[in-house]
């Protein structure tokens, strides 16, 4: 990992917390109450420091592959999971005078085999990551008051997360019989090129866990009110990425992808949760510019003979299991997950060619963006963020309502289930994205999103 970032992000903790000495682990305990007013933050492959190997992204061969696949085919020249391909007319955005600009071919890859095609089985490992706090000696930090260590293990969430609707069976209105979240979702949205035999389920495979060593200065903490670790841990972002993805090659076992890939925990066939239990981040090395509940992204690693000197992409997400009453009303346990598995299955490599799961410009609550990520359509609104649904061992779950594709499309009347736009509650949206007019400042970053005069 990059020690820098870790100097860095001290200095600025302490100057934020109005603390002293680095040493002293106790300057980076904060009280319970700190995530208040925050709220879930977006972010697209953060920090993976694979975005600068050679390979997969500046691969010509790659590209041609793309410029030349068929409908359905699914993404060629790659090594990862099974995927197929589709495509929709539209606008992109508005022009200055609020006018549609002319109509382009939006291209989208989705998980699992092309609508029709029968059923898709997808391994999906569950890693557990236990996380240690360290001091400045780079021992596991212990809290001076209360004497807990602090180390934060999520095994037992494992078996809940399992057990709930996004790797077990569950009723939805978009499947005869019962079945998975991702997979209601996708039939929900292809719900008029169907038949009841397509499906795409995942094979959940627990897997023995892993440890991520966070040192001081890139983190805070809260007690939990009987003095034991953790209520919550945040976490410098760009520390955390350099410790979850492999940063050289060849890969070693340094960091917790680098030693899952290693090890056969993953493949590159399988779609991978990292499992943590409250641990958040923060940006910019500020804490109050936080909390990032997960992410999906992939690993991109080269090929080698086996596979054919194909580009080997590992799908994979982090997700925090979140314990109740941190985030308001519905955020809790699975609702990260839930966000970023429904993500991975209608954007599995977001958007890495700059042309896959590209959409039109749109705005929904505080995200404004092109890319085709559903959680982030849904996450930031007042209201039917998430659902509530009672599996079968007795826990009330409370995954994430997502749009659907025809959403994206601005398509009117929409082709998904009785109509809809959201799923699966079905009031959560009740019209199509609206033609949106991004505005950039001189560097081409996003400013702002106009809707109109």
């Amino acid at each position: 990992m990059d020690w820098k970032v870790s100097v860095s992000t001290a200095a600025l903790l302490l100057a934020s917390l109005g603390a002293h000495g680095a040493s002293q682990v106790d300057a980076f305990k904060v009280d319970a109450s700190f995530l208040q007013g925050k709220h879930p933050i977006h972010v697209r492959g953060p920090g993976n420091p694979n975005s600068t190997k050679p390979g997969a992204l500046h691969n010509a061969a790659i590209q041609t592959a793309l410029h030349n696949a068929r409908k359905h085919s699914g993404l060629p020249g790659i090594d990862s999971v099974v995927n197929f391909t589709g495509q929709f007319t539209g606008s992109p955005s508005l022009d200055a005078n609020f006018k549609p600009l002319p109509d382009v071919t939006f291209r989208y890859a989705m998980v699992g085999n092309a609508p029709g095609e029968g059923t898709t089985r997808i391994n999906a490992p569950i890693v557990p990551v236990t996380v240690e706090l360290l001091d400045a000696n780079g021992d596991v930090a212990v809290d001076s008051v209360s004497g807990a260590r602090l180390v934060i293990d999520p095994h037992d969430k494992v078996r809940l997360v399992e057990d709930s609707p996004v790797f077990d069976n569950a009723l939805f209105t978009s499947s005869r019989r019962e079945t998975q979240f991702t997979d209601a979702i996708h039939r929900a949205q292809f719900a008029s090129d169907i038949e009841e035999s397509w499906h795409t389920l995942l094979t959940p495979d627990i897997e023995r866990g892993l440890t991520m060593k966070i040192p001081l200065g890139a983190y805070l903490y809260a007690l939990n009110a009987d003095g034991s670790c953790c209520l919550f841990v945040l976490v410098d972002d760009g520390t955390f990425s350099s410790l979850l993805f492999p940063p050289v090659f060849p890969v070693d076992n340094t960091t917790v992808i680098g030693a899952a890939e290693l090890s056969g925990r993953i493949t590159t066939r399988d779609i991978s949760t990292f499992l943590f239990r409250d641990i958040y981040l923060f940006l910019n090395g500020d804490p109050n510019q936080c909390c990032v509940l997960g992410f999906h992204t992939f690993d991109s690693e080269p090929g080698t003979a086996h596979n054919g000197n194909l580009p080997r992409f590992y799908v994979v997400n982090y997700s925090s299991w979140i314990s109740p009453g941190l985030f308001g009303p519905g955020f809790e346990d699975i609702t990260a997950l839930s966000h970023e598995m429904a993500e991975t299955f209608t954007d599995p490599f977001v958007g890495f060619d700059n042309v896959h799961n590209i959409v039109p410009w749109w705005l929904s609550g505080s995200q404004c963006q092109n890319l085709m990520e559903n959680g982030d359509v849904i996450e930031s609104l007042p209201s039917n963020v998430t659902f509530a649904i009672a599996m079968e061992n007795g826990f009330l779950y409370h995954p994430q309502n997502v749009p659907m594709l025809s959403w994206f499309e601005m398509q009117v009347p929409s082709r998904a289930l009785n109509g809809t736009y959201s799923y699966p509650n079905t009031e959560t949206l009740t019209a199509p994205s609206p033609p949106i007019l991004p505005v950039f400042d001189s560097h081409g970053t996003l400013i702002n999103c106009l809707t109109g005069p």
